[in-house]
């Protein structure tokens, strides 16, 4: 195995961000409604964006200077002068309209109308809400972090918020969210994105108590040419190594390793962990 190996040091902005923008991906979208000084709503997405705490609940996003011409966007000025936002969360029904409010009109246009949106008031900032979002977060702007002065840097928009509004038809039965009913989108690089709703798959987590980890698995199940670090990893997250009485009831302990470890395997992806753990090591006692 051979790596490219680059030198931010001597690479162009340009190469540093379609590497950053395709290899941190998926990326979440913020769908920014801010309002300047004079009330002039702006709507504007952006992919540098993360949760990053419950308590006290905080959203960070990025609106980086211009790489060309190194300017800023009238969100990061908004942002100053009205230290208020709200980020409404982008769905597969609503994303070409986002992708054509993310045109560079110029200051003062309103993208609501220009990307056929519904501003909806909100209930503790300015900036309006976007109706076609699942959802809303009404956010205060906690502080600004400028990481840089030239073009392609970041701003670090660091957002509190205050109150959430969420379709009722994402929700499950319990009131819960519901990913696959919230169909959102995430950005990937260049014009790809990528839509969560038909992309989401199930990973059983780890039981309460710590799992015995893959390096506790013995060596033939270990270095098997014919498991995945994905398959190993199920196995790992078990909390113990079967004992005698539990391969019992495995009688064929004949077949041939390929054979074996293929049936192991259909047995971890039907979340037969155990089972297929146990089948195995019966292999090894034949």
């Amino acid at each position: 195995m051979s790596f490219k190996t680059i030198n931010t040091k001597d690479a162009t902005t340009r190469e540093i961000q379609s590497v950053l923008t395709t290899a941190v991906a998926p990326r979440p979208i913020a769908f920014a409604s801010t309002v300047d000084a004079d009330g002039n709503p702006n709507l504007s997405p952006f992919s540098f964006f993360n949760a990053f705490g419950a308590n006290p609940p905080i959203l960070i996003f990025s609106p980086a200077r211009r790489g060309k011409g190194n300017t800023t966007k009238h969100t990061f000025d908004n942002v100053k002068e009205v230290p208020e936002v709200v980020i409404n969360m982008v769905n597969f029904e609503m994303v070409e309209q986002m992708s054509l409010s993310s045109a560079d009109f110029p200051k003062g246009v309103n993208e609501f109308e220009k990307a056929g949106f519904t501003p909806i008031p909100s209930e503790s900032i300015r900036p309006f809400r976007v109706k076609e979002s699942p959802v809303q977060f009404e956010c205060s702007v906690q502080q600004v972090i400028e990481t840089g002065t030239e073009g392609g840097a970041g701003n670090l928009v660091i957002c509190h918020v205050n109150k959430i509004h969420i379709n009722e038809d994402v929700l499950n039965s319990d009131g819960g969210l519901n990913s696959e009913l919230l169909d959102l989108v995430g950005r990937m690089g260049g014009n790809d994105y990528i839509r969560s709703s038909k992309a989401i798959f199930t990973i059983p987590k780890p039981s309460i108590n710590i799992g015995i980890g893959i390096d506790a698995l013995p060596e033939f199940i270990r270095t098997s040419s014919y498991l995945t670090g994905r398959e190993l990893a199920r196995l790992g997250s078990l909390e113990r190594l079967p004992e005698e009485k539990d391969m019992r009831h495995y009688s064929d302990r004949s077949a041939p390793e390929d054979i074996a470890f293929g049936q192991a395997s259909s047995m971890i992806e039907e979340n037969n962990s155990w089972e297929a753990l146990c089948y195995l090591m019966s292999l090894d006692k034949k």
